[in-house]
């Protein structure tokens, strides 16, 4: 039998939860993390970052090897170390089935800097500590220690007589970048041989990177605080915790975690199971619950709306079905749903087998009634990238690159008005960008919609980027950042326009709920709920673009928005093709989702954020570009049209 060996990355998986040690590396399992790492690698741009943050030590050597090799990596490890003074990158330790490899080891003698570089923001003028008032570890940088205690840990069981110095290397928000092209620098290519599939720009210095963006944080009493007290499980010392883990991991023994509401989040989770492919999630609720796969399937007590009655786990009612109105502390709202009248709305709806949507009809024709035609739909595109593309910017600073505007004038016609790209290097957008939106918003004075907060907090960060500027106009383009938005928590000033964006998401939540949401209101969960739900908007979008009294920037006259599959309908975006390289809508998406969990600052990205880094290295060709570029626009173009098929079945029932 192959060696086992516990790595930091399992040490983490035990973490979460321990039993995930039995389902990891084992191919029967599903495992949804690992759709695409590459993708969502890019989409946190932890691999740009660790290649930046190498160039500061211009004498680093790298252990490259094969990554299953761990005796021959820790031999080329302990070579290395025979020096005095010595910089490694990918360093590797193995001590008796724990395995570990550091991102930067700094070796001065016997004083050994640990170096963990993530591409996770802090602010370096304000960080004092990573421990809260009360004592405890800050709950979001929680996985990042214990990640750094282990190594620390494995390398002291090697070297007993080092001293250890940890270190966070993290992108520091308060930093600008002084150079032009920094991002570019470090292009993302999946066919690089290095491990980080990055390939530089030849012949780039360190002088050439301008001022750091990167800010080197010590951790040294916070590990010391994990090693000596183990606040994860304070029935172990940290040491019999990884002995623990390395012993069950080695011998294939599951540890039986007791379910609940962390579940939520099992990467070991799968529908669709056959003879060669399980699903870890199902097996643990199986062996604990002695129920059947078919009732697992059901809504558990965790996807309710917001999760309220997460004590009802607590006490063994797993399944939303198990609810009462007494889990709930019910508040009514004059003139629409409240949150805990939603929330029982979904609980009872699945008590009943109710497959029906709910609509508050008068209260949502009293809403309807109240906007101003023609109407606005609009929808932005926008980046946020650890390592800005322009000089002046800070990391993680959003860009606005492109938007779509959908008009539905009284009469019914729905005209796509306006849109903007702008995807060229080099250039900031965001001023071109909210001069093109003021364009096509100040043809009429009708009411503006967007979904959820996206946009209001985007035309909030270019108001104060134009307070900050020069530009001959920033004083009228404020003015209509004003009248179209209101202002955010962050925000020096207080206003509320007099055409203040409607979130169309907002009316969801108060007035309408379909039970084949899931709870969610999301416009990738409402948009198929009301298509599903809606005869009129079956029959207007299945016929061709010219058939109906709808135009387009980038459909042809032959094109059919909405196809239908064995009696269901075909989501409108699965009839697209992919934007790049093959990556479909949906996985881009995913994989952009699943690196938020990391790295929140890019909690708004989806596939516009890999196709707009993509097209900032000049070497796209012009085909390619051209090709993402009509890509982006039909995929805006069908995000403010959704909004708009959602307006229509609404419009439609209240006229019922």
């Amino acid at each position: 039998m192959k060696p086992r060996y516990l790595t930091k990355s399992r040490f983490k998986l035990a973490l979460d939860c321990p039993t995930k040690l039995f389902y990891t590396s084992k191919d029967i399992y599903k495992n949804q993390n690992e759709t695409d790492s590459f993708l969502e690698g890019l989409a946190q741009g932890g691999f740009q970052v660790e290649e930046l943050a190498r160039m500061y030590y211009p004498d680093g050597m790298a252990i490259l090897g094969n990554d299953w090799n761990y005796n021959l990596l820790a031999q080329k490890t302990t070579d290395l170390l025979q020096q005095e003074n010595v910089v490694i990158f990918e360093a590797a330790f193995l001590f008796e089935g724990l395995f570990i490899r550091v991102d930067i080891l700094e070796k001065k003698g016997n004083q050994i800097n640990l170096i963990e570089v993530k591409a996770k923001s802090i602010s370096s003028d304000n960080h004092q500590s990573f421990f809260n008032k009360n004592g405890t570890l800050s709950g979001g940088w929680t996985p990042y220690l214990y990640d750094i205690a282990f190594q620390k840990h494995v390398m002291q069981l090697c070297f007993p007589k080092w001293e250890i110095n940890p270190f966070l290397n993290l992108v520091d928000k308060d930093a600008t970048a002084t150079v032009d092209g920094l991002n570019q620098f470090f292009k993302v290519d999946s066919s690089s041989e290095n491990r980080t599939g990055i390939i530089k720009k030849e012949g780039i210095t360190k002088a050439d990177l301008g001022d750091s963006i990167l800010t080197t944080i010590s951790v040294q009493e916070e590990v010391d605080y994990i090693l000596t007290h183990n606040p994860h499980d304070d029935s172990k010392s940290f040491a019999e915790l990884i002995a623990y883990f390395l012993e069950a991991y080695k011998t294939d023994m599951k540890i039986k975690n007791t379910i609940g509401s962390q579940c939520k989040t099992c990467e070991f989770y799968s529908d669709d199971i056959s003879k060669t492919i399980k699903s870890g999630f199902h097996e643990c609720w199986q062996e604990q619950l002695q129920v059947s796969h078919k009732t697992i399937n059901k809504p558990k007590t965790y996807d309710v709306w917001y999760n309220p009655a997460s004590k009802a786990m607590d006490e063994g009612r797993f399944f939303m079905n198990q609810l009462t109105e007494d889990d709930l502390n019910i508040k009514p709202e004059a003139g629409k749903l409240s949150r805990s009248e939603r929330q029982w709305l979904q609980i009872e709806k699945e008590i009943n087998q109710d497959r029906t949507p709910f609509i508050d009809v008068e209260n949502l024709r009293q809403e309807l009634n109240a906007w101003k035609f023609p109407l606005n739909f609009i929808d932005f595109e926008t980046t946020a990238v650890a390592i800005p593309f322009l000089k002046n910017l800070h990391p993680y600073e959003q860009l606005a690159f492109q938007f779509s505007h959908h008009i539905v004038y009284e009469d019914g016609r729905v005209e796509h008005g306006n849109e903007y790209l702008n995807t060229e290097i080099g250039v900031f957008p965001n001023f071109h960008f909210i001069r093109a939106l003021k364009t096509a918003l100040s043809a009429n004075t009708g009411s503006i919609f967007r979904y959820h907060n996206h946009e209001n907090t985007i035309v909030n960060v270019i108001y104060k980027q134009l307070s900050q500027s020069n530009e001959p106009d920033k004083n009228e383009l404020m003015e209509f950042i004003k009248s179209i938005s209101h202002s955010t928590n962050s925000s020096s000033e207080i206003w509320c326009g007099d055409r203040d964006m409607i979130d169309l998401q907002r009316t969801i939540v108060n007035y309408y709920f379909h039970p084949i949401t899931g709870g969610s209101n999301s416009i990738k969960a409402i948009l198929p709920a009301v298509l599903y739900s809606s005869t009129f908007l079956q029959k207007k979008y299945s016929k061709t673009v010219q058939a109906i009294n709808v135009t387009s920037k980038n459909f042809n006259n032959d094109h059919v928005f909405l196809k239908m599959e064995n009696g269901s309908v075909v989501s409108p975006y699965k009839n697209l093709p992919p934007i790049f390289d093959g990556f479909d809508y949906d996985t881009l998406e995913e994989a952009a989702e699943h690196a938020s969990k990391s790295v929140p600052e890019i909690a708004d990205g989806g596939a516009a954020l890999f196709a707009y880094g993509k097209l900032q290295f000049p070497d796209v060709t012009k085909e390619e570009r051209e090709a993402i570029n009509q890509g982006l626009l039909r995929y805006c173009e069908l995000d403010t049209l959704a909004m708009v098929m959602i307006y229509e079945y609404f419009k439609d029932i209240t006229k019922q």
